[in-house]
């Protein structure tokens, strides 16, 4: 039987997926030493990030070759978000911050640089280089709810994070865009291939780099004024 592709894809970035799970970020969550401060950022940024998100989602759908797939993948943009949105919104409720001033906040440079490469996956590239492009936000994220689910939070915020990507209900969309990018490759060239692969390559190093930018509190070297 022939390895799927979202196989051999998950196989090329295991080295990228450990340093993941072993990044203090990470370690922190589950052990309670994750400084609050770099929580805050990373949420922050994780909405604006969303933005975008959604938006490469929306144009997938609208390149997408199948009706299904279209249905799905507009389905996502529209409602799966909503998961993420509502932890994001319940939190900020709880520290005092306003939309307002979450979305005032400009984009980390590691933000900034994910989110534009998404956007021009989406916009220059083909079907299945997008859903490439897409496809480590949503797996990798509930993979490392689920590694994350088995060792738990001593903070309630903390967990309220974990339980979110270790949910029945995000993992839904995610089982769909894998059936999907399995399919649209099915006919591809290796050439082709390779494409999809490169773009899941980079934006799970991106995914990394995420969450590296929180923890260091990452922001512009230098500034304007005002």
């Amino acid at each position: 039987m022939e390895t799927r592709f979202t196989t051999t894809l998950w196989e090329s970035i295991t080295p990228i997926y450990q340093q993941i799970l072993d990044h203090p970020f990470l370690q922190g969550l589950t052990d309670g030493s994750l400084p609050e401060a770099a929580f805050r950022h990373y949420l922050i940024q994780d909405a604006l990030y969303l933005q975008d998100f959604a938006r490469t989602i929306a144009a997938a759908a609208a390149k997408a070759p199948q009706d299904a797939w279209a249905e799905t993948l507009a389905r996502h943009a529209e409602n799966t978000l909503v998961v993420e949105r509502a932890l994001h919104e319940g939190l900020f409720r709880e520290w005092g911050i306003t939309l307002e001033e979450v979305f005032a906040t400009p984009p980390s440079p590691t933000n900034l640089a994910y989110t534009s490469y998404l956007v021009r996956v989406a916009y220059r590239e083909p079907f299945e280089e997008v859903i490439g492009a897409l496809l480590p936000c949503y797996w990798i994220y509930w993979e490392v709810g689920k590694h994350l689910e088995e060792r738990g939070s001593p903070k309630p915020d903390y967990q309220r994070w974990i339980d979110t990507y270790a949910s029945e209900e995000f993992a839904t969309p995610v089982r769909e865009v894998l059936a999907i990018a399995d399919a649209a490759v099915a006919d591809l060239s290796e050439a082709r291939r390779a494409r999809v692969r490169r773009h899941f390559i980079t934006c799970s190093q991106y995914e990394w780099m995420f969450w590296d930018a929180a923890y260091n509190l990452e922001d512009w070297p230098v500034k304007a004024r005002g």
